[in-house]
This record gives C-alpha cells, structure tokens and sequence, in this order.
C-alpha cells in the first residue's frame, strides 16, 4: 500500500512488481484487507499495476541470474532447464561458481549482509568448503533433488519446508533466507529494462521495504 501511495505522491501511473498483489479471483472489493485496500487505491487514482512473478523467475537475466550476479557466481546456468520456443534459454533455478571456495560460515555469513538477512536458517555444518552454489529465488525447496544431482555445495532459496532440514542433512548445504530476501533485488531488473529501452520514461525504484515479514 506504501509503494501505491508513493506512486501517488510522485504522480506516477504504473507500478511494476515482481510478486503479484492479487492471488485469487474477487467477486466485490470493498476495501476490508490489505490487498482490497491496494486495488481501490490504484483504481482511483488511475494507476496500472505489472506483475511479471514466474514469467520472471524462469527468464534468462531474471530472479535467479540476479542473485548469482550479486554473490559473484562464475559460469552460470539455469539448474532445471525448459523447453522453450527458438532455444530460448529459461527454466528454474541456477547453478554457478565461487571464484574462490569459502567455509560454510563464511559463506553464509556473507550470504546474510549480502542479502540483509534477518535470520538465516540453515541445516547442520559438516566441515565441507563452498564452491558450487545453486540457488533459486522464493519458494525453490522443489529444486534440491537437482541441486544435489548437480554436486552443488549448497542450495539457496526463500523458502524450505521442515521435513527438507532432515532429508538433506549431509547431502547439501541448504540455506533459508527469506522469500522477500530472495527476491528483492528483482526491481534492479525492472529498473535496467524500462530505462534501456524506454529512455524517455521516467522511473525509479522504491525506497518502501515491502517485505511483510518482521524479525525480532
């Protein structure tokens, strides 16, 4: 609702997001929750809102491609490839290289500034050095059977189930870091896109943290 309300100060008629504001059909909207809130608003003050989400997360230079710039992977290449039209490069998840290996504390440590991270969840440390790292942004926990068929060293994403922390015990790494965490570097994405080929747009990025989630 901030980010809308921003949109409104600045006089600025579209707000792309990666996560959609609307996950099911309404039959009224009148306001009574959040997301009513946020769809009222927009409508009033004639705002468009994009949601690229999955169209996004399975790009070449999308969600993923943008997390393993950020932590400086080498070689990168998309951990569970899709069949696409023109031999589109797309599919979830990647797997890349640590210039360097580092120790699992080390490793995740930086993972935690990197991404500010509240708190980082993480499976039990066996001694083992990083150098593979797969990840995917957001709920990814279906991808570790991959990752772990690809020799990664450790898995990041947003989200992991419980009964996941047991069965990858000393098979990989896995490192939880929040869904908003994993993500939020997402509107740099946007921000290249619009600027690149629509010069004469004028856009910025929020300064609203939208994440819902709050650590203690």
């Amino acid at each position: 609702e901030a980010v809308i309300d921003e949109a409104i100060t600045l006089g600025y008629n579209l707000v792309v997001s990666h996560h959609p504001l609307i996950f099911k059909g309404f039959k009224s909207i009148t306001g009574k929750d959040y997301v009513e809130r946020c769809i009222m608003k927009a409508i009033c003050h004639d705002i468009v809102i994009y949601s690229a989400h999955t169209n996004l997360d399975n790009a070449d230079g999308g969600v993923n491609f943008k997390m393993a710039e950020k932590i400086g992977l080498k070689n990168v290449q998309v951990l569970e490839p899709k069949e696409t039209a023109d031999d589109v490069v797309a599919g979830a998840g990647v797997i890349g290289e640590l210039d360097e290996q580092e120790t699992e504390t080390e490793f995740l440590k930086r993972i935690k500034k990197l991404f500010e991270v509240g708190c980082v969840k993480h499976n039990r440390m066996n001694g083992r050095l990083i150098r593979k790292v797969a990840l995917c942004g957001g709920s990814g926990a279906f991808l570790l059977p991959r990752a772990v068929a690809c020799n990664a060293d450790v898995f990041i994403t947003g989200e992991v189930k419980y009964h996941d922390y047991f069965y990858y015990d000393n098979r990989i790494l896995v490192a939880e870091i929040g869904h908003y965490e994993s993500e939020q570097y997402t509107k740099e994405i946007f921000y290249s896109i619009i600027r690149d080929l629509c010069p004469e747009v004028e856009v910025q990025m929020t300064r609203v943290n939208t994440n819902p989630i709050k650590y203690l």
